[in-house]
């Protein structure tokens, strides 16, 4: 694993989007697995900046969502799909047949899940996947527990995940969570997992230990040869 701990956020930011523009320059139909929150946020921005002068690289551009909360509207303010639509699909003017999505509210959440693993099967795998780092290790919803799963899959949400700031200011609570799974995850070519944000500090010790552990899914991460980490040294 590569770990670079950059100054700030924004510098954190700029990284990590000239490493997306430059696997979009090297591949125009890039897979690219997005992550949701403001760790993210920021990368997102400076690569809609760079979609403004260089719109060619992004003509091809697939884009699978990591994860979704389960059990509100896919138009919620503080849903994933809402997030994508505003930082991303939006601002890139992303045609629907070039993304594929996991629904808020399947009427039937197996077989949602098994349409996100079977486009991976045929279409896959990821050639790059941008995760974050959640305050109990998780990454996407793949939860601490005492067995992780390979694929997509529902998952109950633990209490840490609903203190995400997307779910505090949630009315209507989510109930559940879709998420990629772990295989999912690993089986991508490049990934980058970047680490920023309040009360981290213990999560983020815990990670650099490099102890593996269902009970730090972020661990696992370990086991890939081509992550690039990058850590607001802000947040140590």
């Amino acid at each position: 694993m590569k770990i670079e701990y950059l100054d700030d956020y924004d510098a954190m930011s700029v990284i990590a989007a000239d490493m997306i523009h430059a696997e979009l320059i090297a591949k125009k139909d890039l897979l690219f697995c997005a992550a949701t929150g403001s760790s993210p946020l920021g990368t997102y921005t400076k690569l809609v900046e760079k979609y403004q002068t260089d719109a060619f690289a992004f003509e091809k551009f697939r884009m699978i969502k990591l994860d979704e909360w389960g059990g509100i509207a896919l138009d919620h303010p503080q849903s994933c799909q809402t997030f994508l639509n505003e930082k991303l699909l939006g601002p890139l003017n992303m045609e629907a047949s070039r993304f594929i999505s996991l629904d808020s509210w399947p009427v039937d959440q197996a077989e949602e899940c098994k349409k996100a693993s079977a486009y991976l099967e045929t279409e896959g795998p990821i050639d790059l996947c941008v995760l974050g780092l959640g305050l109990n290790g998780h990454i996407a919803f793949n939860e601490p527990a005492p067995f992780l799963q390979a694929k997509c899959h529902v998952t109950a949400l633990t209490s840490t995940s609903m203190q995400h700031s997307m779910a505090e200011g949630m009315e209507q609570k989510p109930t559940f969570g879709l998420t990629l799974g772990m295989a999912e995850i690993l089986q991508s070519k490049k990934i980058i997992l970047l680490i920023s944000g309040a009360g981290k500090q213990h999560i983020i010790q815990e990670f650099l230990s490099a102890k593996i552990t269902t009970s730090l899914p972020a661990s696992f991460l370990w086991l890939h040869p081509a992550v690039t980490c990058l850590i607001d040294q802000t947040s140590t």
